[in-house]
């Protein structure tokens, strides 16, 4: 446990950087994650869909932005990656519900998503084992410093965050819960 009594976020142990404001129509920090935001498969009747986010405070300098879904919960050693978009154009604040669809119709031109820790292109929605406790996810924005992280959608999860590490200016969360 942290000074705060939280468990830690994966992101307490990279490099502190200033924070951005995210905000949710859809989802709230701390709050239960909707169903319409949990898998359709693995015994779920979710929707699958990527929440919609909006986000602000990015710092001079910022060229794109990244934005990734990450269960530190899932009972796996690493984690698990629901979601994971970059080269995001710096002149974008938003994105749609259900922008994280397999087919990326829903993402801005030049955005590139990597297939997340189910093996599929876009958004998979939370589905914890049963019994497992409340897991939690953590929805984020990077602020980057560049206008592409040079990478394309066959990069692994874990190798994007490692590039958005050294590229970051600002982030912001928002954390949602879910357990079964």
């Amino acid at each position: 446990m942290t000074e705060t009594g939280r468990a830690p976020l994966p992101y307490d142990f990279l490099p502190p950087v200033p924070e951005l404001t995210v905000t949710s129509d859809d989802i709230e920090d701390g709050a239960l994650l909707p169903e319409r935001h949990h898998a359709d498969s693995m015994g779920m009747t979710g929707g699958n869909v990527s929440p919609q986010l909006r986000w602000s405070g990015a710092p001079e300098g910022t060229q794109s932005y990244a934005v990734t879904a990450f269960d530190p919960d899932a009972p796996t050693g690493s984690g698990f990656w629901h979601w994971v978009v970059f080269d995001i154009p710096a002149s974008v604040t938003e994105l749609p519900r259900g922008a994280g669809s397999g087919d990326g119709s829903g993402l801005p031109g030049g955005a590139i998503q990597v297939r997340n820790d189910a093996g599929e292109q876009g958004y998979t929605g939370a589905a914890p084992p049963p019994g497992h406790g409340d897991h939690r996810y953590v929805f984020a924005v990077h602020a980057l410093e560049v206008p592409t992280l040079g990478l394309d959608a066959g990069a692994p999860p874990a190798f994007v965050g490692f590039n958005l590490t050294f590229n970051t200016l600002a982030r912001g969360v928002i954390v949602a819960v879910y357990g079964r």
